[in-house]
């Protein structure tokens, strides 16, 4: 394996639409991301940016405020994680509906005109308006839109000259060929820099746990070979995703604890070139953790990395909660079980995220299962009641003695 990666930048994506950490578990965590292989954070702020003026009905209920801002961007500058801010403004803003305005129609009635065109417009005109107010500052941007438009149209847009593309691609088999093929075009059209995004959690289904490392290793090591398929510096940086819904209206996905192995072990694989036994054994000891493999963290050990008792316990609820219940397992005992585990991980998931998501997450993904059991036991309870003593002959039991 090489001990060099093709990637200069390796930023760790923290998506906080959902289960936004609190500063003192950022504190916490920001060191291992740097330990790891990480140099730089892609935070997508969301609701939690403390917006002011006719912004602020944007905040959520828990947004960081000012101070918490400026003490997140310390941090990551005390652990030498350059911070890029991802603030939406059209790729997560309808855009599938594109041309479906009276405005656009009318636009695109006049020939020559297309939804590429004005995709291309609407872009150029947000790049246009960064860079006026910021020159020295270069939109990223996510590359979706731009894979299958025709090159003359995007060469001749002026947009590659105002932003760098991520290519991103979260799958466990992507089209390594394919992506060689794109990152040529885009050359060609005349984009200065391009950027990866692979993914570490929030890529294997909408209310996914916990993360399979193996899936997300393979996708990391697929991107190697994109990288080592063009010249040394065809790639910028690798963003690794890690969404925490799968669009604002889903339920959360894996906890950023509970992706913390997975993001371990694809750093370390960017970064030595292959993830073999040496890398593993890298990964455990960064983590404290006895085996990635481990079924049962609770029982193995959790680890000693920030918030690997969440992962402990939420491998746990994961794997055995429902399962037990749906078991249809009789006696109290069974319940009291649970509801000291559960106990135990809404403490520690207080300590790392706010009340409300604290509160999703054990809506989602414990309290069902547990008013289930509660039921389920309330009707065996009935059912082995004594039954109640007859009443005398002529007396309603209703009335009064």
């Amino acid at each position: 394996m090489s001990g060099s990666t093709p990637f200069q930048m390796r930023l760790v994506h923290l998506d906080l639409k959902g289960a936004p950490p609190k500063v003192s578990y950022l504190s916490e965590i920001f060191p291992l991301f740097r330990a790891l292989g990480a140099n730089g954070l892609l935070i997508e702020y969301e609701d939690m940016f403390p917006y002011e003026g006719p912004l602020r009905l944007l905040r959520a209920k828990y947004a960081y405020s000012p101070s918490e801002i400026k003490e997140i961007l310390h941090l990551a500058g005390l652990n030498e994680l350059e911070v890029i801010p991802l603030v939406q403004t059209f790729g997560h803003m309808e855009v599938y509906y594109l041309g479906e305005g009276e405005a656009s129609r009318r636009w695109l009635q006049q020939e020559q005109n297309s939804t590429g065109k004005l995709c291309l417009s609407h872009m150029r005109a947000v790049a246009s308006g960064v860079k006026a107010r910021r020159p020295s500052v270069t939109p990223l941007v996510w590359d979706d839109m731009l894979r299958d438009l025709p090159e003359d149209q995007l060469a001749a847009s002026g947009v590659p000259q105002l932003v760098e593309p991520v290519l991103w691609d979260y799958t466990a088999d992507l089209d390594v060929h394919g992506k060689v093929l794109l990152m040529q075009k885009y050359r060609r059209c005349g984009f200065p820099q391009l950027w990866a995004a692979s993914a570490f959690k929030g890529a294997t289904g909408p209310s996914q746990a916990v993360p399979p490392v193996e899936h997300h290793l393979r996708n990391h090591v697929q991107w190697l070979q994109v990288a080592g398929s063009g010249p040394t510096d065809s790639l910028q940086g690798i963003i690794l995703t890690g969404w925490q819904r799968y669009d604002h209206y889903s339920v959360l996905c894996e906890l950023l604890p509970a992706g913390v192995p997975s993001l371990a072990a694809c750093l370390q694989l960017l970064l030595r070139g292959g993830f073999d036994e040496d890398v593993k054994a890298k990964v455990e000891n960064l983590l404290g953790i006895s085996s990635l493999e481990k079924t049962d963290p609770v029982r193995e050990g959790a680890g000693s990395f920030p918030g690997s008792n969440i992962l402990a316990l939420v491998t746990q609820v994961s794997l055995h909660l429902r399962s037990s219940v749906d078991a249809l397992l009789e006696g109290n005992s069974l319940l009291a079980q649970w509801s000291t585990l559960v106990q135990e991980l809404e403490a520690a998931l207080q300590l790392a995220f706010y009340p409300d998501a604290v509160e999703e997450w054990l809506e989602e993904n414990v309290h069902p299962s547990l008013q289930r059991l509660q039921a389920l036991l309330q009707d065996l309870s009935e059912v082995s009641a004594p039954p109640l003593p007859p009443t005398s002959p002529g007396r309603d039991v209703a009335q009064d003695p």
